[in-house]
Parts: C-alpha cells; structure tokens; sequence
C-alpha cells in the first residue's frame, strides 16, 4: 500500500523531478567519466581525435576498442555497456557498429604487432 509520501515522490519523478541514483548507477556514471577522459587523451595524443567501436567480452563487461587519427589503436574495458556508450558519448567520439571495414583500415600495425600476431601461427613461439 502506498502512502501519500510515496504517491507524491511517483508523481514528482512522473513529472520529470529528480529521481534517486542508485549507487550502482553512480559507479557507472564514475567510471563512464573517467573514461571519457582517458579516451579524450588517446585522441589528442593520437592525432587529435578518434573512432570506436563497443563490443561484448563477457560477464557483463565492454570492450572499447579506439582508433586514433595516426592509425595507432588501444582499447579499454568498461564494467558495462552502459557505461562504455556513456564513456564514448561524454569524449564525443564517433562509434562504429563493427571493426572491420573502414575502421579496421585505419588500424596502422608496427613490429610488436606482427611478432606477437607471428608467435601464434603453427612453428612460432610457444605461449608461456
């Protein structure tokens, strides 16, 4: 049974009053803040801006996955899908559906990337 303190906090937040953030909405709102502001330094030490794209790795968690204007790419993982759009949306980047085609062509590989992509053919290094 609802009081008449509940019926008025449902009919506030009916009518676009403030709602209560729950503390797992304010972690997402942390985490999506900081980052944003990582992603915004990988743009602007990596030619200035940046793409990306969100993919599920599991257990609820968000791959980030960023290319930058110079072709150099990193990622970061977010706790949530969530807070990765979030994160994405705060630095202002533009997001891609899938990393292939045009994005995947921007990606510029140097010698780790080969060797590492090397190591793992049939005769290369065994992984530890």
């Amino acid at each position: 049974m609802l009081t008449m303190a509940d019926t008025q906090q449902a009919d506030e937040q009916a009518a676009g009053g403030t709602a209560t953030v729950t503390p797992a909405q304010k972690r997402a709102d942390k985490q999506a803040a900081r980052l944003a502001k990582q992603i915004r330094a990988f743009a602007s030490t990596h030619g200035g801006s940046a793409e990306g794209q969100l993919a599920h790795i599991g257990r609820g968690r968000t791959r980030i996955a960023l290319v930058g204007a110079n072709g150099e790419w990193g990622n970061l993982v977010a706790d949530s899908y969530g807070a990765a759009e979030q994160a994405a949306e705060q630095a202002g980047i533009t997001l891609q559906g899938d990393f292939d085609g045009e994005l995947a062509a921007k990606v510029r590989t140097g010698p780790y990337e080969w060797s590492r992509m090397a190591g793992i053919q049939v005769g290369g290094p065994a992984n530890p």
